[in-house]
Formats: structure tokens, sequence, C-alpha cells
């Protein structure tokens, strides 16, 4: 049996749940018209650059030295202000709209799937992001997967799957696709010129924060965001995929902060240097389709 997922510490916002609702009641009176079309390429050298940053607590750089909360646009050294930051420095303009929550998951199955078995759910994405993209975006990133990984695991430990946890693994691998599916539809059909950029999950058995955790449980986390990954982030079309799964520096220890989940300042240095990259390249390299990290459990 899987044991219980240990929750890595989150500064959770005073008064996040009022937050919540006031959002979600703008979410409802928020149209989402136009048509999903084809992202825009890099954008012209020196041009105005709006940007979209969805996700959870890494969006606001949580585990640096320098986070930045919901909404707020600061001087910060997580991975959106880092981007932004060198974007700025290479002659664009840069106005950053942090919609990150942190301890959020993708929808709101997964939301009550981590409350019923006593996860700390800041909220969703798809209800409480997705909606506040900015129309006229030039860009936005999406880091999503990594807490609800966390709640499948919490959940198995909680006795979901009975004597067939690989298969209930994959039931809600199967249902964050159609999740993610519908984020990334959501996202093209509020800001239909932007270019999306994902960034895939790390194999997140291997961090450190599951250190000491037990073989099943790192097994369980190993198949759960590796085939998040594979099956559902990296099979979407007409983004550009920023490929952490195969990346050797996510691996180690030296890119996290204290809790061994999220990144501190060299982690969230790489990923900003990353985003800069798959923005501004017309030939990002595409994510590959295998390598030894998937297989390490």
């Amino acid at each position: 049996m899987v044991t219980m997922s240990h929750s890595p510490k989150r500064r959770i916002l005073p008064a996040l749940s009022l937050l919540l609702a006031l959002t979600s009641a703008c979410a409802k009176n928020d149209s989402t018209g136009g048509s999903p079309t084809s992202p825009s390429g890099p954008p012209a050298a020196g041009s105005a650059l709006v940007y979209s940053a969805v996700g959870a607590s890494d969006v606001m750089g949580i585990g640096s030295t320098s986070p930045c909360f919901i909404f707020e646009d600061c001087n910060g050294t997580g991975y959106v202000w880092v981007a932004a930051r060198q974007l700025k420095a290479s002659g664009y303009t840069v106005s950053v709209g942090n919609l990150g929550i942190p301890a959020s998951v993708i929808s709101r199955s997964f939301q009550d799937l981590g409350t019923h078995y006593g996860r700390i759910i800041g909220g969703n994405i798809i209800e409480q992001e997705m909606p506040f993209v900015r129309r006229d975006a030039s860009f936005v990133t999406v880091f999503t997967g990594a807490n609800d990984v966390n709640t499948v695991t919490a959940a198995l430990g909680g006795g979901a799957g009975g004597s067939n946890q690989t298969a209930y693994i994959d039931d809600k691998v199967s249902t964050f696709g159609t999740d993610f599916a519908t984020l990334m539809n959501g996202i093209r059909t509020r800001a239909p010129q932007a270019r999306i950029i994902v960034l895939n999950l790390p194999n997140l058995a291997a961090l450190p924060y599951l250190a000491t955790a037990s073989l099943a449980q790192k097994q369980a986390a190993q198949r759960a965001s590796v085939r998040m990954t594979t099956n559902a982030i990296n099979a979407q079309e007409g983004v550009t995929v920023i490929d952490l799964m195969c990346d050797t520096r996510v691996y180690a220890a030296s890119f996290y902060s204290s809790d061994g989940f999220h990144p501190n300042d060299t982690g969230y240095a790489v990923l900003g240097a990353e985003v800069v990259k798959a923005l501004t390249s017309s030939s990002y390299a595409a994510p590959r389709a295998s390598c030894s990290q998937m297989t390490l459990y």
C-alpha cells in the first residue's frame, strides 16, 4: 500500500478562500468568445509583450528568496520574473499577469479528490485561473500537474484503488489528460494570438521531497508523473513544451529549496531562461519521447 504523501510546506495567502470566491464569481460573468487559432511565432525584436503565467505556487516563486503573490508584478526571483527581466534586458517591454494560486490543481475533480483525502488544495486552474488569462496575451506559460500527482498518491495512501492501484493511477492520468486539453483549449479561446509555453513534469519520484518515501510511493509518483507528461502534456499540438522530464539539471538537490519540492533561486533561474529560449526561438527542441529519467524506480 502506498503511504500518504507528505505535502510540501506552502505559504498560503491570507483570505485565499475569499479571493477564490471572488474570482469564481467574476469568471461566471466573463464571456470567453473568439475562436482558437495557431499560436504566433517568436515575437518581433523590441516589441511589447503581455505575459499571463498560469500554475500553482511555482508561478509565485515560492521557495525563492523573493516570491511575488497573486496578481502582483514585482521584481521577484521566481521563473516568471527571471524570464521577464531577461526579455526586458533584450529590449522587450513586458507586462506580467501573475495568476498562480498556491496548492492549486488542474480541475475541480482533482480539487475534490484532494479535499476528500485531507490535502490542502488552494483552488483549481480551469475555474480560477483560465478565465483571467489576458485576451491580449502575447504568451502564456502553464506549469501544472505536481500537486495533482501528490493528490493521487495521497488518495492511494487513503485506500483508493483497492487491489489495483495501477489502474487507479492510469484512470487519474486519463482524467488529467482530458482536463489538460480543456485548459489548452480555454487559453486558446481567450488569447488566440498567444504563444503557449508548457513546462512538463519531471519524474517526481526522484525529487528530494520524496527521498525517504517508500518504494511503492515512489513507483506510484513515477507512474503518475511520467504518464501525465508523456500522455497529456507532450501530446498537445500547437504548444511549445519545455522538457523538464528529461533535463538532468532538474534532478539535482541544488535545484530545490529546503522543502525539496519548490525550486530555489538557482532552479527558478534555469526555468526562467528556458521560458525565454522557448519564446524567442523559432525551432525550440521538442520533448524527448523517452529518457532514462522516466524509469528510475
